[in-house]
């Protein structure tokens, strides 16, 4: 009994060690074991070390298994949202909005995700879910009586991929988003009643989402905005009965 309760006492001392720690210097926390695998975030230099998790199992020596908290800015596909613009539990998650891209992790029910942006048939997304990553452990060093410790410049850090994600860098809640894609009109006999005369469509030409332009006065002037790139600012709603989307545009502007 004594052995049974000596073990998980030392077990959660280690650990509150561990995540006590402030890092020495920046430290990439990597999605897979592995030196070349992609970075989820770089942590500062003077932060403090996450905390260890046993939820991936034993960690291979070197490595140590940490739980990175959100939120994080990452990416679903249109087809994974709900008619109430939810992500739908089961759903991948992706490091960036491209085919092959790293899958951070899976939806889960109750995981929280606000959208942040639409990239095509990618939707941008602010996910508050902590993710399990994995930082090196350097060797521990024998000390030599006869020579003074020397201190050793600190290795960098790997190199965040193209697209890596970083910690804390959504967008804050209830803010206008920025959209981008080419601005369309709607009005063609053969296609029927459409509840918007202006869509945004991705380099396919698909149906990134309607765009409501009311609000900016500029009937006039739109021609001269139609079939060309465009960056819209504003906030992105269902549309009632629908599983279509709409952009509230507050601003507009050629890209």
């Amino acid at each position: 009994m004594k052995i049974k309760l000596i073990a998980p006492v030392a077990s959660l001392l280690w650990c509150t060690a561990l995540g006590a720690a402030t890092l020495s210097a920046p430290t990439a926390v990597q999605i897979q074991p592995d030196p070349s695998s992609a970075v989820i975030v770089v942590l500062k230099a003077g932060t403090e070390q996450p905390a260890p998790s046993d939820k991936a199992g034993l960690a291979p020596e070197g490595w140590t298994a940490v739980l990175v908290p959100g939120p994080f800015e990452a990416y679903v596909k249109n087809k994974d949202l709900s008619k109430a613009l939810d992500v739908v539990p089961g759903a991948a998650v992706f490091q960036s909005p491209k085919e092959g891209s790293l899958v951070l992790t899976t939806f889960e029910k109750g995981d929280k995700a606000e959208i942040t942006g639409l990239h095509g048939s990618w939707t941008q997304i602010r996910l508050e879910k902590a993710l399990i990553g994995y930082i090196q452990v350097a060797p521990a060093v024998a000390a030599t009586p006869a020579a003074a410790p020397s201190s050793p410049a600190p290795a960098p850090a790997p190199a965040a991929t193209p697209g890596a994600v970083m910690a804390g860098s959504g967008n804050p809640a209830g803010l206008s988003r920025l959209f981008e894609g080419t601005l369309d009109s709607t009005r063609n006999i053969l296609a029927g009643h459409r509840p918007y005369p202006w869509q945004l469509s991705d380099s396919d030409g698909s149906r990134i989402a309607y765009v409501d332009l009311a609000r900016l006065l500029l009937t006039d002037q739109l021609e001269s905005y139609a079939g060309h790139p465009v960056v819209v600012l504003g906030t992105l709603k269902p549309i009632a009965d629908s599983k279509d989307l709409v952009i509230d545009a507050e601003g507009l502007r050629l890209k």
